[in-house]
């Protein structure tokens, strides 16, 4: 069976197109600047060969609908027709309390995931636009919501729940959700493969950490605690935004620059974290070349992020009693050597020891970065929503 991933954000749609015979990846690309005068759809072909096609797709409808057309063009053989497409999975943010898996989509799992939409407003509505494009255009397929929250649904009151009014919980659900789900999901089950670990027993911590990042604690299949909360600006240190900030310094902020809710929420997400603290960019390729040139302030930036990810993995530590492996995944997680090596740097008092000259010659690939005499193992399993994702989508539709 053929399955088509799809992730329709507000701007973009990324897609993903498997044969789940063998799970190899057929064709993947994706359609960004939707509602703007130059938007563009770029995918790989069979061979390898990158292709642009300029095409004005005022929402996600036309862009799903060009995405669909250029896989059953004849000039890249993709597939031969439509019918060839088994499913669609989609990537949905945010399930709230509602889904703690993924699900088949009808009626009343779309009215769920609109109600909760309150909750994830900028992800959730451009979710359900990707599900509507192909409801119009392939009516007959079956679509299975595949949700970065469901994996945390796992974790007790006592590491969810705020200390605010219980109304807040009881009458608008403010309570952590956690995000990445998937990410974590797949690298944490991967790592036990590769490591020969019963999934079900083993002691995990996933860090995957990019532009947004996350840590989670992960106990016998199931999420103990992650870092990231209500929304996803909790927790670490990202690309623009703040993670973790004394709640009375954000009131502070409000009233001495006469910020309403959205100037705030524009503060948090957009203007924070690596670039807004740097000044330089979100990018880490951007600040390691300043912190090359002796940007001191580009120095205190790496620090400050590195800091709070050895934090987190060391809190985790603590709840799990020890652990049998911490896993490195996303952009900075899977490619970044400094990052790595100072979150497991002075942990041997852990179990923690990893080869120095092995983590620094590794990039984005699958290996074990922790020495023999290391009790804790630490590897780099770079993550696949994706195929999860169509993974979730099979077992759903069979």
């Amino acid at each position: 069976m053929k399955i088509l991933v799809l992730n329709c954000g507000s701007s973009s749609v990324k897609y993903k197109l498997y044969n789940m015979q063998n799970e190899s990846e057929i064709t993947s690309g994706g359609v960004e600047k939707i509602g703007l005068p130059d938007s563009f759809l770029k995918f790989k072909t069979s061979d390898g060969e990158k292709v642009v096609i300029e095409h004005n797709m005022p929402t996600q409808k036309e862009a799903v609908e060009l995405i669909l057309d250029t896989l059953i063009n004849p000039k890249y053989s993709f597939i031969k027709s439509y019918e060839e497409i088994g499913a669609v999975g989609h990537r949905v943010v945010h399930g709230g309390e509602r889904f703690s898996e993924s699900v088949l989509i009808n009626d009343e799992v779309l009215k769920a995931v609109d109600e909760i939409s309150v909750l994830a407003p900028l992800h959730n509505p451009a979710n359900l636009k990707g599900v509507d494009a192909i409801t119009k255009l392939l009516p007959n397929v079956k679509q299975v919501a595949v949700f970065d929250t469901a994996f945390h649904q796992s974790m007790e009151p006592e590491a969810y729940m705020y200390a605010l009014p219980y109304r807040m919980y009881s009458d608008l659900k403010v309570r952590r959700y956690g995000f990445h789900g998937t990410s974590h999901r797949y690298v944490s089950q991967r790592a036990c493969e590769i490591l020969g670990l019963d999934y079900h027993k083993a002691k995990l911590i996933t860090c995957h950490i990019g532009n947004g990042g996350s840590v989670t604690a992960i106990k016998g299949g199931k999420v103990l605690d992650t870092s990231m909360g209500l929304t996803p600006t909790e927790g670490l240190m990202m690309g623009t935004r703040t993670g973790d900030v004394d709640p009375g310094a954000l009131v502070f902020i409000m009233e001495q620059e006469g910020l309403d809710a959205k100037g705030l929420s524009q503060l948090i997400n957009k203007e924070s974290g690596v670039a807004g603290f740097s000044g330089i960019s979100s990018d880490m390729r951007d600040l390691e070349k300043a912190i090359s040139e002796g940007n001191e302030r580009a120095k205190l930036t790496l620090a400050m992020y590195d800091h709070r990810i050895k934090k987190y993995v060391g809190a985790y530590l603590a709840l799990l009693d020890g652990a049998d492996a911490i896993i490195f995944t996303g952009g900075v997680g899977e490619n970044q050597a400094s990052t790595r090596e100072y979150v497991c740097d002075h942990m041997e008092y852990a179990g923690i020891e990893i080869d120095k000259e092995l983590n620094n010659s590794v990039r984005a690939k699958e290996v074990v970065l922790s020495t023999d005499r290391s009790k804790v193992k630490v590897l780099i399993v770079p993550t696949d929503e994706e195929l999860l994702i169509a993974r979730d989508t099979l077992a759903l539709v069979k």
